[in-house]
C-alpha cells in the first residue's frame, strides 16, 4: 500500500491510504457479513481510509440512513480497532423524512444541524472523535458565515478532527474556506466528487442547481487543485460503477460527447500494454497524476476489492501517462 498525509495542523493531519474504501452499501445491498470481510481484507492489504456517511443509504429500504455508519461502527467494536483506520463520514444531506426519493427535503448544514449529525455520526461509529468530517451537499439557506462556524464548533469541542466539502461547487468552497481563514477557525481542506478518466458533461442540470452537476470535478475544480496543493481530492465513482468494463452498464447521458470513445480507446490500449484491466489503470492514473487523486472505490465482494487493490502498485509509464493525457 502506498500513503499520503492529508491535512495541514499536527493535531488533525492524518496519513492514509492512497486508496479509500466506500462503505455506502454496507449494511444494506452488502450483508454484513461480506462487508466484514471486505473491511478485513481492506486492513490486511494496508488500507487506512475508510468512507460512509449519515444519510447512506436510505434509497435502498426508505429510511433516512445510518445503516452504513452503524455497520462500519460494529466492525470497528469486533475487530478492537482503534485510531489507526481513518474514518471520514458526511453530513447535510440526510432526508428529514423516511424516503427512498432524491430531494431537497434534507437537514442541511446549520450549526444545530452539524452539531446534532455530527453527534449521531459519532455515536453510530462509536469512535471518539470523526477523522474527517464533510459538509455532503452545498446549503445555499444557510449564511456560509453559519455553516463555517458550526463546523469550527464541533472542531474546537473534538468531535471532528479534518473537515471536507463533497458536492460544492469550487467558488463555495473557496468563499468558506476564506471566511474560516478571517476568523481564525479550521476551513475545508478535504474535497470530495465524482472523478474518472472518462470526462462527464458538467453544463446538464442537476437536482441541486440548474447550473450544472457540482459534484464532478470540472476544469475549474482541477485549476483551483493545482494553484493549492495543501488541498486534496477524493474522487468517488471512479469506475463508473461497472461501466468501463460492463457491456450491461450504460454510461448514461453525460458522456454522450465526442471526448468519451477516444478515451475509452486509449485506457483499453493502456491496459493491453499493461496486462492490468481498465479499472485498474483508471485509478493508477488518478493516483499518481499530475494532480493526485485519492480514489474511493466501492466493492460488493471481495474479488472486487482484490481488483482495485491491485491499481495501488500499477506505475504507468510516462508514455503510457502522456497518451492518456493528450486525448480530448
Amino acid at each position: 500500500m502506498k500513503y499520503r498525509v492529508i491535512g495541514s495542523a499536527p493535531e488533525t493531519r492524518r496519513k492514509v491510504s492512497v486508496l479509500s474504501l466506500g462503505a455506502m452499501t454496507f449494511g444494506t445491498t452488502v450483508d454484513e457479513a461480506t462487508s466484514f470481510a471486505i473491511l478485513d481484507r481492506f486492513v490486511e492489504a494496508g488500507g487506512t481510509f475508510i468512507d460512509t456517511s449519515n444519510n447512506y443509504a436510505f434509497w435502498v429500504n426508505g429510511t433516512q440512513g445510518g445503516e452504513s455508519e452503524e455497520l462500519v461502527g460494529r466492525w470497528l467494536r469486533s475487530r478492537g480497532t482503534g485510531d489507526e483506520i481513518t474514518i471520514a463520514t458526511k453530513l447535510g444531506a440526510r432526508p428529514n423524512q423516511p424516503t427512498k426519493t432524491f430531494s431537497l427535503d434534507v437537514e442541511g448544514l446549520s450549526p444545530k444541524t452539524i452539531r446534532e449529525s455530527a453527534e449521531r455520526s459519532r455515536e453510530n461509529l462509536g469512535i471518539e472523535k470523526i477523522h474527517l468530517l464533510y459538509a455532503h451537499i452545498m446549503d445555499e439557506k444557510t449564511p456560509l458565515e453559519e455553516t463555517v462556524q458550526g463546523f469550527a464548533e464541533v472542531v474546537a469541542d473534538g468531535v471532528a478532527g479534518l473537515l471536507g466539502a463533497s458536492n460544492h461547487w469550487a467558488w463555495r468552497i473557496e468563499r468558506a474556506r476564506t471566511l474560516a481563514a478571517a476568523a481564525g477557525v479550521p476551513g475545508y481542506e478535504v474535497l470530495q466528487h465524482h472523478h474518472s478518466y472518462l470526462r462527464q458533461r458538467t453544463d446538464i442540470p442537476s437536482l441541486r442547481s440548474p447550473d450544472g452537476n457540482q459534484g464532478l470535478a470540472g476544469g475549474d475544480l482541477l485549476s483551483y487543485l493545482r494553484a493549492d496543493p495543501s488541498l486534496t481530492q477524493v474522487a468517488y465513482s471512479p469506475l463508473l460503477s461497472g461501466a468501463y468494463v460492463r457491456d450491461d452498464k450504460p454510461l448514461g447521458p453525460g458522456f454522450d460527447h465526442a471526448g468519451t470513445q477516444p478515451r475509452l480507446k486509449a485506457v483499453r490500449e493502456v491496459a493491453a500494454e499493461t496486462g492490468a484491466t481498465v479499472n485498474q489503470v483508471v485509478l493508477s492514473w488518478l493516483i499518481g497524476g499530475e494532480i493526485p487523486v485519492l480514489p474511493l472505490v466501492g466493492a460488493s465482494s471481495v474479488a472486487q476489492l482484490e481488483e482495485s487493490l491491485g491499481a495501488v502498485d500499477l506505475d504507468l509509464t510516462p508514455e503510457q501517462r502522456a497518451k492518456l493525457d493528450s486525448v480530448h
